[in-house]
Order: C-alpha cells, then structure tokens, then sequence
C-alpha cells in the first residue's frame, strides 16, 4: 500500500495517544478513518480533529477484548464505508504488578485487551481487507515485546504474544499472496498516557516502599522520549513500504540492538534500571 488516499482504516484506541494520532496523519493523507475506544469523549475529540480534514469518519465504542462485539464493528465499518483496507490494533494498557502475586482478573484483564484485542481484530477485519483487494493489518507490541522487565511480566507477555502473532501472520500472507500484508509495531518511549493509566498492584507499593505513585511519575518521565505524532508518522511510513517491523523511536532502535548484542546478558541492566525507577 503506497499510499492512503480513498482507503478506509479502522483504529482501535483512537481517543488519544498513536490512535489519535495516527486518525489524524491517516485523514490529512486523504484516508476515511472507522475510529474505536472505550474512552466516548476522547474519541469524539479525536473523530471532530479528523473530520475536519474532509474524510469521511464514523466511531464506535468498542472493548476490544469483546470478539463478538469486534465482529459486528468489523462489519459494521464495511456497511457504513463500502470498504475496508487497513486495521490498526492499537487499542493497549499497562499493568504494574510482580508475577508472584498478580490478580488472575488483572492478568486476564490486560491479555484481553492486548493480546486477544489484536487476535479478535486481525480475524473480524482480515476476510474483508483481502475482499478489498488490498489491506494491511498494523499490530501494536512494544518495546517489551523484545526485551523484558521486573514487574512487567503481565505486559511482556501480552505483547511478546502480539509480536509472534503477528510475525507469524505476516509469513502466512506471504503464502497466500492475497494482496493483504502485516506489520508489527514496537513503539519505545512515547509520549502518550498509557503510563499514567497503568493499574498498580498492591505489591509494587510494598516494593516501592510506598512510594508507588512516584514511580509511576519516574516512569513516565522515561517515556517521554518519542511524541504521538513521530510514531504515527514512522508507523505510516513502514506500512508503506510494507516493513514487517517497525521500531519507533531511537531508544527502541537502541535498546533492541543491545539485546541482539548480549543475548539473555541484558538482563541484570534491565534488573538494576527497575530497581532505580522504583526506589528513586
């Protein structure tokens, strides 16, 4: 897909952060936008933001970890558009906890929506992207989904899940040469809010020495690497030239070369940085 213009691109987690972002670089380069989130008013914000770009936009609200509610979206979208040719399964949230003691519910919470949101996403949108003629489907992991963290053991999992997934569709549609073609996203540190929003266990106060919030607050800081719209711009710009992945952000490109480099020996760096981002 080398260009945008007349498609139709459907966008879980489009209130704010890359999914509002991407709504909108996807709009100025002429793309109809299909918008979802669980978040109505942002995702207001962000349809009146796009559709001030003269594309068609229609919104949902939709908990992606819902398969028959994604389903119906799905079609749903190619009533309303005639069509659809991209989905971005963007939809993520973050959880803090220790694998020792985190909630089974939490646990599924966060696979729900990370993981089985992309599964149920790529196979509601996937059957009309190849009726199209010519689709892509663009998968958020992370940067943890290359490299692992304490008390991100949940997290890791739901996004290296998303990462062999979606590698391994990619390597499917190849096979088929049906027109249709997959890119996997690993953001690094990007200025959204998804840190801010993380749910805590209780265990990360007891770790943190009560001091959980301030963590969250170091955390952050940390992320504040790469803006919404960088990524949005590198996200678009891979699909284009049809990459299969896409690091975003320099500390992605950095970090993932370290890890090819040392092997498992990244590791304790990964254990001495946690410990400082908790303690201060």
């Amino acid at each position: 897909m080398k260009d945008f213009k007349n498609k139709v691109a459907a966008i879980t987690g489009a209130a704010s952060g890359m999914g509002r972002t991407l709504a909108v670089e996807l709009a100025r380069r002429g793309c109809h936008l299909a918008l979802s989130d669980v978040n109505e008013k942002g995702l207001a914000e962000t349809a009146a933001l796009a559709g001030k770009l003269g594309v068609k936009v229609t919104t949902k609200k939709l908990d992606v970890a819902n398969r028959e509610a994604f389903f119906a979206w799905a079609d749903e979208v190619v009533r309303d558009h005639g069509k659809v040719n991209l989905i971005f399964n963007n939809a993520g949230v973050a959880l803090g906890a220790f694998i020792e003691t985190v909630k089974p519910e939490d646990f599924e919470w966060i696979m729900g929506i990370n993981f089985w949101g992309v599964v149920w996403g790529t196979q509601a949108f996937l059957p009309h992207l190849k009726r199209a003629g010519e689709g892509h489907v663009v998968n958020t992991s992370s940067l943890f989904g290359l490299l692992a963290s304490p008390t991100q053991g949940t997290y890791n999992s739901s996004k290296f899940a998303v990462r062999g997934f979606t590698e391994a569709l990619r390597q499917e549609l190849d096979m088929e040469k049906c027109g249709v073609s997959a890119t996997c996203v690993h953001p690094g540190g990007i200025r959204t809010n998804i840190a801010r929003a993380a749910k805590m266990d209780d265990s990360m106060d007891k770790a943190t020495g009560g001091q959980a919030e301030a963590a969250r607050s170091r955390f952050d800081k940390m992320l504040n690497v790469t803006t919404a719209e960088s990524a949005a711009q590198q996200i678009l710009k891979a699909v284009s030239g049809n990459q299969r992945r896409v690091l975003v952000g320099p500390d992605a490109k950095l970090l993932d070369f370290f890890v090819r480099l040392l092997g498992s020996w990244y590791q304790p760096g990964s254990v001495w940085l946690s410990a400082k981002l908790m303690k201060g």
